[in-house]
């Protein structure tokens, strides 16, 4: 079944999932911040991304400015960084079984659908 990683708070993520609505797609909503993926899922998110860590972390996060900015973290590192921070955790992102994207903007998840 289709996954969005959702953020009710920013207007992306409720675009990409009004989207899938549209659609009449079924998918789980997966509200990372009130239950934070472990750095299992987090590993496996990023290869179905095929990105690093680094790459999925919001930068403009104050998070990420006052504690990680300037940081030279290893790949495991980062990932721990994320399980325990999921603020920092680009959104929204759509997941099958196979794939995933992060879709910002909201038209990826036309692309990702195919």
């Amino acid at each position: 079944m289709l996954k969005i990683y959702h953020n009710n708070r920013c207007g992306k993520s409720r675009t990409a999932m009004q989207i899938l609505q549209e659609k009449d797609i079924e998918f789980e909503v997966i509200e990372y911040l009130k239950t934070p993926l472990n750095q299992k899922q987090i590993k496996g998110l990023l290869k179905k991304l095929g990105m690093k860590a680094i790459d999925l972390i919001r930068k403009n996060e104050d998070v990420y400015k006052n504690n990680f900015k300037d940081q030279h973290l290893t790949e495991k590192e980062w990932i721990k960084v994320l399980a325990e921070n999921p603020i920092l955790i680009e959104r929204p992102i759509i997941e099958d079984e196979d794939r995933a994207v992060i879709a910002r903007p909201p038209e990826l998840v036309e692309e990702f659908l195919g």
